[in-house]
């Protein structure tokens, strides 16, 4: 008897998605198991704002072509909210290893080779440029407080300085799963448990 084709999805088998995108597996570390939940919920709140994102831009779209008079408010606004949705973000992206890989090469590589250069890479480069980044933005950061920065646009939003506090945030947050992540690359490479935990299929 053929199975009907209800009966031939519900036996299709499940798509892989953590394959399909290419995820690194890796062990988790005390550090992480604090950490990684902490950024995990920033990111999907701070995703909300792009919905509020794209509600401003198809009010000011109509103010604009149906009433023939836009607001600065709402592009300002437009500006900020993609700003403060895109910093908060990164955290996100590194915690759920969804930022951006060369696949074609890495998907070549085995696991240890992987976390080696994931390893490096953090230590030589994300890591400093997090430091480079905070060290010059808090000082940036604490004159427009002081100040009490506003928009030089006439009629523009005020509490300029609150967005840019946003770039230090963000900064800070991603320099948390960066820390992160390096527990568990080093867990993954250095631990006996790991070294005993067979690799992952795509290895």
């Amino acid at each position: 008897m053929s199975a009907g084709p209800g009966n031939a999805a519900a036996a299709a088998p499940q798509v892989d998605l953590d394959h399909l995108l290419h995820h690194t597996e890796l062990p988790e570390t005390r550090f992480s198991r604090r950490i990684d939940p902490l950024v995990r919920g920033v990111g999907k709140l701070s995703s909300y704002l792009w919905v509020v994102l794209v509600a401003v831009i198809t009010v000011n779209v109509l103010m604009r072509y149906v009433i023939g008079k836009g607001l600065i408010e709402f592009e300002e606004g437009q500006w900020h909210l993609y700003a403060i949705g895109f910093l908060l973000a990164l955290a996100w992206a590194v915690e759920a290893d969804d930022h951006v890989r060369i696949d074609v090469i890495s998907d070549r590589f085995a696991f240890r080779t992987k976390c080696w250069i994931e390893l490096v890479g953090l230590v030589v480069a994300l890591l400093p440029f997090i430091a480079l980044v905070v060290w010059y933005t808090a000082p940036f950061i604490a004159y427009s407080w002081r100040v009490g920065e506003v928009s030089e646009a006439p009629g523009g939003l005020p509490y300029r300085w609150a967005i840019k506090s946003f770039l230090l945030i963000g900064f800070v947050a991603l320099g948390l799963a960066a820390l992160s992540r390096l527990t568990r690359v080093a867990a993954a490479l250095f631990t006996r448990r790991a070294r005993r935990t067979p690799a992952p299929a795509d290895a």
